[in-house]
């Protein structure tokens, strides 16, 4: 009587299957056992104690290519192993974790790519009455800016919120909106520029520290990409930011140059 098993049954005893088997074979994480005198290969409790450390290491998440020196290794070493094994699947966790919450911010809808700020900004918005459409550009508009001028972000925030703190700035955003209807060249155009811009500078609330300054200043391509974004969509609106930055920079604000 043969001693052993074959290799289906060793399979099944270690819970794998016989592909799994082969493959353990192949990595050299288990022996091959000799073929007895009928030709079959047969497992003994040797292979199947490896098998069985082989399949519960994998399944703890040890890779594949580290478990054979495990199983050859005394206490000490197993159990730095073991250690180093943790700590990477600790790290990937945390990972996992991050990627598992970003998916809740999508879901979540601007959270995923905004601050709580800027995030609260935009529902004052709405709250405001502003149009969605408006409201849609600003989102797209933070976003860009946070992408593209990081250190400027929350001087750009700041900015935004000082307009919203200001009654008579915020009806003249929501002739802005309406003015989408008139035509480029229509004088009123350039007359709502000039109270913007006249607004603009009455307001003495501070527009970002210094950093968020010099950041701007410095990236000129980045503006005109974030000042242009949906231009083809709304000329007033484009003309209108033109005209609106002229008067600003004639007046000594240092806007990037376009």
């Amino acid at each position: 009587m043969s001693n052993g098993v074959t290799i289906g049954q060793a399979a099944s005893f270690a819970g794998v299957t016989v592909k799994t088997v082969r493959h353990y074979h192949k990595l050299g994480l288990v022996a091959e056992p000799e073929r007895d005198s009928s030709g079959y290969r047969r497992y003994g409790s040797r292979e199947l104690l490896h098998l069985v450390q082989a399949r519960t290491l994998a399944g703890a998440g040890v890779p594949l290519a580290e478990i054979a020196p495990m199983l050859d290794a005394d206490a000490a070493r197993f159990r730095t192993a073991l250690a180093d094994v943790e700590r990477r699947l600790t790290e990937s966790i945390a990972e996992l974790t991050a990627r598992r919450d970003t998916l809740h911010r999508l879901a979540d809808g601007d959270r995923a790519l905004l601050p709580d700020r800027a995030c609260a900004l935009l529902e004052r918005m709405t709250d405001l009455g502003f149009d969605p459409d408006y409201v849609a550009a600003q989102r797209e508009a933070m976003v860009l800016a946070r992408a593209l001028v990081p250190t400027g972000f929350e001087g750009f925030l700041a900015q935004l919120e000082t307009g919203l703190d200001d009654p008579e700035y915020v009806d003249l955003t929501r002739r802005a909106q309406e003015a989408e209807a008139w035509d480029p060249d229509d004088p009123r155009v350039e007359e709502l520029a000039g109270a913007l811009a006249n607004r603009y500078l009455a307001n003495a609330a501070p527009r970002g520290d210094d950093a968020s300054l010099r950041a701007w200043a410095k990236a000129s391509a980045q503006y005109q990409l974030i000042n242009t974004h949906r231009a083809d969509q709304a000329p007033v609106a484009a003309r209108l930011t033109a005209l609106t930055e002229a008067k600003l920079r004639a007046a000594g604000v240092p806007l990037p140059r376009r």
